[in-house]
């Protein structure tokens, strides 16, 4: 091909300060305004709400206002009518923004769309780009989780993976996981691209430790809690930081329960998380699951050593244990306590890790991730 690739994202929306919006925007600036790709990122969701990180003005957005955010606020049995009825308008304005642009390449972010974009012959190969694990795509946990919820999620499973047959290629985040795909004959793994280049820090840290993440069942932070009680006791000069978005009460009212107010201070999300990792001297990932764990790589990206539950998926890629991290049997709060405390008591060890951490990571340098894309990209054109 002689010209740049003409790429297309399927997305709900921009305006969200999540993971997945991130990833995507450093991903498209980097196609845009690296590699010379026409870029497009089409939005369902998100009307007049300006995309959260900032974006290539070579990016062309097209908003299809189809809202499917209105279904949030329905009873169960009018989601159903209305979720149909969206579904029915988005599949036709796809189709046609598609033909329109005449893209080379489509990728969806495995939204509502991954139902019927492989039936849109525009021309383009498609790709599906999964930013959770499997085991947690598509399922229920916690209260919503009972019989009704497993056989829907298992019928819904399904479903999916005769769609995913039908792409021209299928990506997901972590090694771990494309073993879950065994129905698959193909599947590629790309991790996720660091969204700032590597900044060790140039300063003596402090006591304390920092965790990342929204503040939810998922992320684990009652586990992290009760660790830190142990910590506390033996290291009662050290404290835990922890940032995130959402509703911190729970947790609130379990620091306050185990007697942690001095010990565990919860905080909202910052736009300066990388001085909050760079005053940190040990990072702490105590989720249940995650799709990829880019906050673990985002520390270690600022020379904090992280001790990390080896939870589906993610942590065991990205961290070489022992050498630049510690792993962690998954949900064992004891070990995870022991873990910390014993790189707060081993201070050369805990220095070197988080050097060779600065030095391992650089994998997931964005230029990295993005050299892997372009291939990939690069492979199907040629088909």
């Amino acid at each position: 091909m002689d010209r740049k690739p003409v790429i297309v994202y399927c997305t709900p929306s921009l305006y969200i300060p999540g993971g997945v919006e991130r990833v995507l925007t450093t991903k498209a600036n980097y196609l845009a305004d690296v590699a010379g790709y026409t870029v497009y990122i089409i939005l369902t969701d998100g009307q007049n709400k300006p995309p959260y990180y900032p974006l290539s003005s070579r990016i062309r957005l097209i908003r299809l206002d189809i809202d499917f955010e209105e279904l949030w606020d329905l009873p169960l049995y009018k989601k159903i009518i209305v979720y149909l009825q969206k579904q029915r308008i988005y599949k036709r304005k796809l189709r046609e923004t598609l033909f329109s642009i005449k893209p080379d390449i489509t990728v969806s972010l495995m939204r509502r769309e991954i139902n019927f974009i492989t039936s849109i012959k525009d021309g383009s190969k498609k790709v599906g780009e999964l930013h959770v694990n499997k085991k947690h795509y598509r399922n229920f946990n916690g209260a919503d989780k009972n019989m009704v919820t497993t056989l829907f999620s298992k019928i819904w499973m399904m479903s999916l993976v005769r769609h995913i047959k039908r792409l021209d290629r299928f990506v997901v985040l972590c090694k771990e996981d494309r073993e879950n795909w065994h129905q698959l004959r193909r599947v590629e793994v790309i991790g996720n691209p660091l969204p700032f280049p590597i900044v060790p820090a140039n300063h003596q840290p402090g006591n304390q430790a920092i965790a990342v993440g929204r503040y939810t069942y998922q992320k684990g932070f009652d586990l992290l809690i009760q660790a830190w009680s142990t910590v506390a006791c033996k290291h009662p000069e050290w404290k835990l930081f922890i940032y995130g978005k959402g509703n911190p009460t729970p947790y609130e009212e379990l620091v306050r329960k185990l007697n942690l107010s001095n010990h565990v201070i919860l905080k909202a999300d910052t736009p300066d998380i990388i001085d909050k990792y760079r005053e940190s001297s040990i990072f702490v990932l105590s989720s249940r699951y995650e799709g990829f764990g880019m906050v673990v790589a985002e520390a270690m990206a600022c020379g904090v050593p992280p001790v990390s539950f080896a939870c589906p998926c993610g942590p065991g890629d990205i961290i070489r244990d022992g050498e630049d991290g510690i792993l962690v049997e998954n949900g064992n709060v004891e070990q995870l306590a022991e873990k910390i405390c014993y790189l707060i008591e081993n201070e050369d060890i805990r220095k070197e890790m988080g050097r060779k951490a600065c030095i391992n990571v650089r994998r997931f340098e964005v230029e990295q991730i993005m050299s892997q894309w372009i291939k990939l990209f690069e492979e199907l054109l040629k088909l």
